[in-house]
């Protein structure tokens, strides 16, 4: 599998990953460890909060997008991970039975004046209902490794 570096991303582009299914055992799996709020643990009692039912957690919702972009394309990149994320937004409810897809487009990139075999792009990251809701975007500067001398790509 060919390996990405920094070189290969392009200003403007933008790539979809994904389909990735979300089902109501997950949800509360997740919530029951890591947020354990009632709209994202118990159907009945989710009724009764602001988001009118069962809904993913937002760090879920984080969790699962990081998951398609491993698949789609990070896990075979040169990445050299981030110093963090500049901005998430939760904008509708993840809820059982969505089928979310991870719309990346590189927003810049910048190359390391100190360290010349990386350089960082910004990323916005939305991610997609199967309806073509956005329901969640995050934008993220990302250090990706340069290509080596002599590696034509």
């Amino acid at each position: 599998m060919t390996q990405l570096f920094w070189e290969d991303f392009v200003e403007g582009s933008v790539a979809d990953y994904g389909p990735r299914l979300v089902t109501s055992e997950e949800i509360v799996a997740f919530a029951a460890q890591f947020d354990p709020q009632p709209m994202h643990l118990d159907a009945e009692a989710a009724r009764a909060t602001m988001l009118g039912g069962l809904a993913a957690s937002g760090w879920h919702t984080c969790a699962l997008m990081m998951r398609i972009i491993v698949d789609g394309f990070l896990g075979r990149s040169a990445s050299m991970g981030s110093a963090g994320v500049e901005e998430v937004r939760w904008l509708k409810p993840v809820r059982p039975g969505d089928l979310l897809t991870v719309r990346a487009t590189v927003l810049e990139k910048r190359a390391s004046n100190r360290r010349p075999d990386r350089g960082s792009i910004k990323f916005l990251m939305e991610v997609l209902n199967q309806s073509g809701d956005v329901v969640m975007t995050l934008r993220s500067p990302l250090m990706i490794g340069r290509r080596p001398a002599g590696d034509a790509g």
